[in-house]
């Protein structure tokens, strides 16, 4: 064997797969595709960013995603974060207020503020808040089955602030699709689902114009999905929405500028920068040539991300601050709008003060101690990032082109394709990490075996959900009960005849109607969602 001969050539490949050649030349970026394929940043299609001057024009937003136990903790931890110069606060909510039960239904039993705060009624949104001035701030919902009543009480805080709507800045997730391929947060059926997030597009478009209806996004990569297919079944998600929003007879331009993303950021360095790159190219592509958008504001995927997830591990947890910082670099040279980087010790519990202040240190470390914010786009020319921003297309292409032939994306995860096809890729994963073929350092690799030495963990109030249930019944005792009845009413009336519901759930939430409640109507008229079993 020659010097020149590397035997390892065939092993080397990225996390979706794509094989990645032992050199890239010239040849992976001729010059007179520059303006088809990459554009100056600001410049269609976007390939290296949204925005001409990108972070020399303004940073992106630090989210740290925070929530627990009660309003009252959660507002106590949103101003720590402000104080420490968080520049946006994303809201974690507990599973009961996701799937739309008060904190008294036998269904939460156990589950109050667990993993994010207990939302029953407007009250505890009024405490979330509490001194926190709402046209000074935006604000970020990790919600989705009862996006449209988060969004309707968000309002209502606004209008008891003197903030009008329209002033209001921010995005509730509101993407059910990803809730039934990958996540299982759902609570109606996929049609009606579908119609309450057009609700909150249409609202928005007329109502809440810095507002985003909805993110967008692609928590299949964290249930098993590839970059590639995490890409693929994302846009697929977002032109599911486009032509659900353009069959209620919207103007695309009228909405698209105010669609938002968000996705997972892995260590896998340049496939992640290639990854974003090749998604702003293409959508572009998509709302330009096939939805015939005009306005270069539709054209723009404006993203934001979580640095974390999946890749971190229980085994040895200091090892994630590492990973984080890795992922925040690659995140920083891919150009996003919005970042979360999750914290050392979430493997175990909430993150403490502590490790939630490191976990923004790192954000602020990449964004003022290296010199990445300092230009646009720095790996753009780079060979091997342009010929893997090709190769990714490519690739995501022909997953979408799959997803379409079987009818949209809407259709493939009604019949489950999308979800067999993620547990096939997540059981792949597993064997890789068995196998050791897939190395995971301080997992199947280096590991010391070692426990972590005296780590402080979150620990919850064990009277948390007792008070709660205390408050909500204060709540129940204290309101107008018959102008409750009166508006619930009235939003079954909007549900029943199709008319948009965002405005009868800004009068149920003014009136104290529970999440509960609210949704209690919506199951009424629509049914509950009864998953597939088939894979």
């Amino acid at each position: 064997m020659s010097e020149n001969e590397d035997p390892k050539e065939e092993k080397f490949s990225t996390r979706s797969g794509l094989p990645i050649g032992p050199l890239y030349g010239p040849e992976a970026m001729p010059p007179d595709q520059y303006s088809e394929k990459l554009g100056d940043p600001g410049q269609y299609p976007y390939t290296r960013g949204i925005y001409p001057t990108m972070y020399r024009g303004r940073m992106w937003t630090m989210r740290q995603y925070a929530g627990m136990g009660t309003a009252l903790e959660t507002n106590e931890r949103f101003r720590y974060l402000l104080d420490e110069g968080q520049t946006g606060l994303s809201v974690a909510l507990d599973l009961p207020t996701q799937l739309g039960y008060d904190s008294d239904a036998p269904e939460a039993s156990g589950e109050v503020g667990r993993v994010g705060v207990a939302i029953d009624s407007l009250r505890d949104m009024e405490q979330i808040f509490e001194g926190i001035p709402l046209d000074k701030v935006s604000t970020s919902f990790t919600i989705n089955a009862t996006a449209p009543i988060l969004l309707a009480m968000y309002q209502a805080v606004g209008d008891a602030q003197g903030v009008p709507p329209s002033r209001l800045r921010g995005t509730v997730q509101n993407d059910i699709l990803k809730e039934f391929g990958a996540r299982g947060a759902w609570v109606l059926p996929v049609d009606p689902s579908m119609k309450l997030v057009v609700d909150c597009i249409e609202y928005c478009a007329t109502e809440m114009p810095a507002f985003n209806p909805i993110s967008i996004a692609s928590h299949f990569r964290d249930a098993g999905a590839t970059p590639v297919e995490e890409m693929a079944y994302t846009l697929a998600d977002g032109k599911a929405y486009v032509r659900a929003a353009l069959d209620r007879g919207l103007d695309v331009d009228a909405f698209a500028p105010q669609l938002s993303w968000f996705f997972y950021t892995y260590t896998n360095f340049f496939e992640e920068v290639a990854k974003y790159r090749a998604g702003r190219r293409m959508w572009a592509r998509i709302m330009r040539e096939e939805f015939g958008a005009k306005d270069p504001k539709s054209w723009m995927l404006r993203a934001a991300c979580v640095c974390g997830g999946h890749s971190l591990t229980k085994q040895e947890p200091l090892n994630n601050i590492a990973r984080l910082t890795i992922e925040m670099m690659a995140v920083a040279c891919a150009g996003l709008q919005s970042v979360f980087t999750a914290a050392y010790d979430e493997a175990f519990a909430i993150p403490t003060e502590e490790s939630a202040r490191t976990s923004l240190r790192i954000q602020q470390i990449v964004a003022y101690e290296t010199d990445i914010p300092n230009t646009p786009d720095p790996l753009g020319g780079s060979y091997f990032v342009e010929g893997l921003t090709d190769a990714m297309e490519e690739a995501i292409v022909e997953v979408m082109d799959e997803i379409e032939a079987r009818g949209g994306m809407v259709e493939c995860l009604k019949s489950g394709y999308i979800q067999q096809r993620i547990a096939e890729r997540a059981s792949e994963h597993e064997r890789a990490v068995g196998s050791g073929e897939r190395v995971i350092v301080g997992v199947n690799r280096f590991g010391s075996g070692e426990p972590p030495a005296d780590m402080e963990i979150y620990e919850m109030d064990s009277n948390i959900e007792q008070g709660q249930v205390s408050s909500l019944q204060d709540v129940r005792n204290g309101r107008d009960g018959t102008a409750v009845a009166r508006t619930l009413t009235a939003l079954e009336e909007a549900a029943r005849t199709g008319a948009n519901t965002l405005p009868p759930l800004v009068e149920c939430v003014k009136a104290y109607a529970t999440v509960g409640e609210m949704m209690g109507v919506f199951l009424k008229v629509f049914g509950a969602y009864i998953p597939l079993t088939s894979y």
